[in-house]
């Protein structure tokens, strides 16, 4: 993507001022217009891209302040969900869920994030979406989607050629860096998430056939997968353990780079990057995005250099461990985020000077 060494970047979403979870809300909630909307987030969002420009990222997202949720902007995209409140891994969640066949209405969601975006930034810019595996996880329901989807899978399957158009809006609008999110793929490092399946590998194995089917055809694009043990934010992660269990699946990835987590005790050793693909460029999950301590500098040059023991400094992205808010809910504060952003690209400058 860039010749530049150590490059820097988010994962995707920023925290969200007061303001902005309200106006979210009471658009989902229809209290306000989608122009009114629009207008008012549209006079936000450069505050988030001028924060990660100061800081110095060198490749920026709109912090997906327009988005409830980095999952739920396919209901944005397609008919066929409904807003319920449902128990989600143990807590009582307002989410959307699928309840007939989905159709795109208002495809070219994620192509007018990036129109916007590009406008307003000089900087590389990337766009992140969920994978179709993600989505169906999340958004199925055994009870209520199973008139429109007889199977979680169905809607799987479903949700690829809504995602793979939203790619080429993204192609023809001239963004050639697309991210897709699944942390649930990550969860099968943990042995407990693995025993709740009969064959947690052709689980896997699926999960990723899926994402290979939604990008053929778009290798003329930089295609990166985010992997994470979730993130609670404050309250930590979900699953533990390193990422040696998935690593045979992450290698039938027809993808261009990995972002990984490796600033929480629970992501296992460093190592694990010696035995992927040489044709992965490895995005180096280096600052912590859930806890208030701030990263210094020579800590996250220190991670970094860590991971230099098995990759090759020109294959290596920082970035944080995660978006600093995935969910709607979520209350990291902005300065906060754009201290630990601003501590990366001093680390970055340290690490160029070293490895130039």
């Amino acid at each position: 993507m860039t010749s530049l060494l150590f490059p820097t970047t988010v994962v995707g979403s920023m925290p969200r001022p007061t303001f902005i979870k309200d106006l979210i809300d009471t658009q989902v909630n229809g209290d306000i217009t989608m122009p009114v909307f629009e207008r008012v987030v549209d006079s936000a969002i450069p505050y988030v891209i001028q924060v990660q420009e100061v800081a110095g990222i060198d490749m920026v997202s709109d912090g997906e302040w327009r988005r409830k949720s980095y999952i739920g902007i396919v209901a944005d995209i397609c008919d066929g969900f409904k807003l319920t409140t449902r128990e989600i891994n143990g807590e009582r969640q307002t989410w959307h869920t699928v309840t007939s066949p989905i159709k795109p209405v208002r495809p070219g969601q994620l192509s007018r994030e990036a129109r916007f975006l590009k406008k307003h930034t000089s900087k590389h810019v990337k766009v992140a979406l969920p994978s179709p595996y993600l989505i169906a996880e999340r958004m199925w329901d055994p009870e209520i989607s199973i008139a429109a989807y007889p199977s979680k899978r169905d809607f799987a399957e479903a949700l690829i050629p809504v995602l793979r158009n939203e790619l080429n809006l993204l192609r023809t609008e001239g963004v050639n860096t697309v991210q897709f999110d699944d942390p649930h793929i990550c969860l099968f490092v943990d042995e407990t998430m693995r025993a709740k399946y009969d064959d947690p590998e052709e689980e896997i194995q699926y999960a990723i056939s899926l994402l290979n089917q939604t990008v053929t055809g778009f290798e003329d694009m930089h295609l990166a997968l985010h992997l994470c043990r979730r993130n609670k934010g404050r309250r930590g992660w979900v699953g533990e353990g390193g990422y040696e269990p998935i690593l045979p699946a992450l290698s039938k990835l027809k993808f261009d780079m990995l972002m990984l987590e490796f600033s929480i005790p629970v992501a296992g050793d460093k190592r694990v990057l010696a035995d992927l693909p040489k044709h992965f460029d490895i995005g180096l999950g280096c600052v912590d995005c859930r806890s208030p301590d701030i990263d210094t500098p020579n800590q996250i040059v220190d991670r970094v250099e860590q991971a230099l023991k098995y990759v090759e400094p020109d294959r290596v992205y920082l970035h944080p461990d995660c978006g600093f808010a995935p969910g709607s809910a979520a209350d990291i504060p902005l300065d906060e985020a754009y201290l630990k952003l601003r501590n990366e690209v001093l680390a970055a400058a340290t690490l160029r000077h070293r490895y130039q």
